[in-house]
């Protein structure tokens, strides 16, 4: 297996781990070029536990980051002492990570999952739901309406948080009343529709097709 660029994620990255918190890796792969000629489709993802780490194969990431995929898209945008594998050709993925992105795809992916991270504290409300699962939930819904924001209005993408106790403060009282995080979800979806979008409305595939053609001559052998 060839990794391009492979770092730590997670709540490690968004600076919201506490004693206890699993590290997670995400990384990108090259599968070689001989392979995805046969019979059979090479495996795209590789998911380990113990460490916990995703890999997926360099296409299969493209089109995840085309899609506005909130987790693949934070690889290409953390802190450089997070990065445990950095390829030239990793380098290069970080250098076209503004291509991916788009308005309406950004809007969908992080508000969208928001909404749907909202909609299962609501439903699992009087189940018994484990109040450290239902915090962590919360902090998710808040974080990426936070950083789905960011990237919208600006383009840009800061994955540390700036208030990481202001983080774990909303989980606790999401954790106690699930409807706590409406008028926070119901803000973040008044600021997308009231703000203006620097990002295009559809992303530019040129640059990650390019990249990915010298990946697989990178990895194409006689």
């Amino acid at each position: 297996m060839h990794v391009l660029l492979s770092g730590v994620v997670g709540s490690t990255a968004y600076g919201l781990a506490r004693e206890g918190s699993d590290i997670d890796r995400l990384g990108v792969f090259a599968t070689p070029t001989e392979e995805l000629h046969g019979l059979r489709r090479p495996v795209e993802s590789y998911v380990s536990t113990a460490p916990d780490r995703t890999l997926h194969e360099a296409a299969k990431w493209c089109r995840l980051a085309l899609g506005g995929n909130p987790t693949v898209m934070e690889l290409v945008w953390l802190p450089d002492a997070l990065y445990e594998v950095r390829t030239p050709l990793g380098d290069e993925l970080i250098g076209i990570r503004g291509s991916f992105l788009s308005a309406r795809r950004v809007r969908d992916a992080y508000l969208g999952y928001a909404g749907r991270q909202f909609r299962k504290l609501v439903a699992k409300a009087g189940r018994d739901a484990p109040p450290r699962r239902t915090a962590k939930h919360a902090r998710h819904l808040k974080r990426l309406c936070t950083q789905g924001f960011e990237l919208y209005a600006t383009g840009r993408l800061t994955v540390r948080v700036d208030d990481p106790d202001a983080y774990h403060r909303f989980g606790e009282e999401v954790a106690a009343d699930p409807s706590a995080a409406e008028p926070l979800l119901r803000r973040f979806e008044d600021a997308f529709a009231a703000t203006r979008s620097v990002l295009p409305e559809l992303p530019d595939e040129r640059p990650a097709e390019a990249w990915l053609r010298r990946v697989r001559r990178s990895f194409c052998q006689a």
